[in-house]
């Protein structure tokens, strides 16, 4: 089976070199670059798995490295950050970044993060080839919600006809709400489901997908329920 690859940008020499290690010991194949502009030339060449970013990063910055990845592919990105209050982890989830992890962080830590997403996108989760996700993302069918059209078999959106550009994330967060519309879900019950997470996450992270979701299929097409999470209107 072949291994997961992936790409490893960062700048502190010792964070980069321990990490690659870890990984690799993991059975992960890592290309590891030092900057943006060298970590976006090995993602053309090499075209990896999964992207881990780390946001301060010389030359073009990890947020703006995201956004070149995200505009020319829907590969999953992980960002670092040194710190879990930053700005930066929400402009690099605005970016189009998937997840983060906060440094320091413990190598089993982001291996599970790293399977977790990879399970999300269909890919092998590693060496021990993984896969799955979600019960309620493989339902069948085509569901219509107004002009929002929502083919599960296919994974195909269409708004008014038109094909609507979802990244997996936010295609198994829209599937989570088609599957009970007019139902709540509460911020955690979908960190669970989406993300993979048997622990408690950062809810910042599904703020800022259900928001992207809404520019893409309408902003009144999911309800916020105040204290309580988010419904897709029936």
């Amino acid at each position: 089976m072949l291994e997961t690859h992936v790409l490893f940008v960062e700048d502190d020499d010792v964070i980069r070199e321990a990490t690659q290690l870890a990984l690799e010991r993991d059975g992960f194949t890592v290309t590891a670059m030092p900057d943006g502009l060298s970590g976006l030339e090995a993602f053309r060449a090499d075209r990896p798995d999964i992207a881990l970013l780390d946001v301060m990063v010389p030359g073009l910055d990890g947020v703006s490295l995201c956004r070149r990845i995200r505009d020319e592919s829907t590969v999953p990105v992980i960002m670092l950050s040194a710190r879990a209050d930053s700005i930066d982890v929400v402009l690099g989830l605005e970016a189009g970044a998937d997840d983060y992890v906060t440094k320091p962080f413990d190598g089993a830590v982001l291996v599970a993060r790293i399977r977790a997403v990879l399970r999300r996108f269909g890919h092998a989760g590693g060496p021990a080839g993984e896969q799955g996700g979600h019960e309620g993302a493989d339902e069948q069918g085509a569901l219509s919600f107004g002009d929002l059209e929502i083919d599960k078999e296919g994974m195909e959106v269409r708004k008014g006809g038109e094909p609507v550009s979802l990244t997996p994330t936010e295609m198994r967060l829209l599937i989570e709400f088609s599957a009970a519309p007019g139902t709540v879900l509460s911020r955690d019950k979908l960190l669970e489901r989406v993300w993979d997470y048997g622990w408690g996450g950062d809810t910042r992270v599904v703020d800022v997908h259900v928001q992207r979701l809404r520019t893409k299929i309408g902003q009144d097409r999911i309800e916020t329920v105040r204290g309580f999470g988010y419904k897709l209107k029936a």
